[in-house]
C-alpha cells in the first residue's frame, strides 16, 4: 500500500497515547474546508510504501504506542485490513478517522478487532450535509448506520465537527445533539485556515460562537469538549 503521509509523532492524534499518524489518499468527499485536499483528489505524491512504514513501527516499538490512521478517507482503500492487521501484529493500539459513509467496512475492521478507537466526522446537521461535504447530493442511510454501529458500544470512538463559521449556525447543533444522543464523547473542533484547505473564503468561530454551539449539543452527550481554541 502506498502511504501519502507520515507524522512520526502525537500527542493530539491519538487520545491518552504518544502516537504517530499515518496518510492514506482518497476521499469521496470534497469538503470545502479540508485540511487534507491533497489527499482526497489525488494530487500529493505517496511518500513511502507500506514496508518502509513497518520498519518504521519496529524501530518506534519503545517511544509509541498507538497509530492513528486517516485521509482521505481510510475506508476506501481495499488492503486497509491487511495494512492494520500488520500494524496490530506489531503491538500498537489503532485509531481509525473516518467520514462514516462505509459502515460495513467499519464494522469488519471493529469485529476483526484491528481497530480500538474509532473518531467519526458528523460534518452537520442533516439538511446542510450535501453542501458541507461538497457534493450535490449526499445519502446519508450509510452514516446512519455508522452512527448506530459507533452509539452501540462495539469499540472506543468519539464523534467530533469541526466548525467552520459560513458553514454552521447554532441551530445546526439543536439537530446533531438528538442525532448522536447517547455519545459517549463529542468534540468540536474550529476551524483553521491553511494553504491547503481547497476554498479561501472560510473563517473559524468565535469562542463565543463554538461555546454556544457546546451548550446546545451537551445535553445529549455524555462528554463534549472544545478543540482548537486559544
Amino acid at each position: 500500500m502506498k502511504i501519502h503521509g507520515l507524522q512520526k509523532m502525537t500527542l493530539l492524534d491519538y487520545p491518552g497515547r504518544v502516537a504517530c499518524t499515518v496518510f492514506l489518499g482518497g476521499c469521496d468527499f470534497r469538503c470545502p474546508f479540508c485540511h487534507n485536499f491533497e489527499l482526497v483528489d489525488g494530487s500529493a505524491p505517496a511518500v513511502m510504501e507500506d514496508g518502509e512504514l513497518f520498519k518504521f513501527l519496529e524501530k518506534r516499538r519503545c517511544l509509541l504506542d498507538g497509530v492513528a490512521v486517516t485521509g482521505g478517507e481510510p475506508c476506501l482503500r481495499p488492503d486497509l485490513p491487511e495494512l492494520l492487521s500488520k500494524i496490530k501484529a506489531l503491538g500498537y493500539a489503532v485509531k481509525l478517522d473516518t467520514n462514516g459513509a462505509h459502515p460495513a467496512r467499519l464494522k469488519a475492521l471493529i469485529d476483526r478487532k484491528l481497530v480500538d478507537y474509532v473518531a467519526m466526522d458528523i460534518k452537520n446537521s442533516p439538511e446542510k450535509y450535501a453542501r458541507t461535504v461538497g457534493l450535490e447530493r449526499v445519502d446519508l442511510d450509510p452514516v446512519n448506520e455508522s452512527v448506530a454501529l459507533l452509539l452501540s458500544g462495539v469499540v472506543d470512538y468519539e464523534f467530533r465537527t469541526t466548525v467552520v463559521d459560513e458553514l454552521h449556525e447554532e441551530k445546526d447543533f439543536e439537530a446533531i445533539g438528538p442525532w448522536i444522543a447517547g455519545a459517549r464523547r463529542y468534540f468540536l473542533q474550529a476551524f483553521t485556515d491553511r494553504e491547503s484547505v481547497p476554498y479561501g473564503n472560510l473563517h473559524a468561530p468565535t469562542r463565543e460562537k463554538l461555546e454556544r454551539c457546546a451548550e446546545i449539543a451537551k445535553p445529549f452527550v455524555t462528554e463534549i469538549r472544545l478543540r482548537g481554541i486559544d
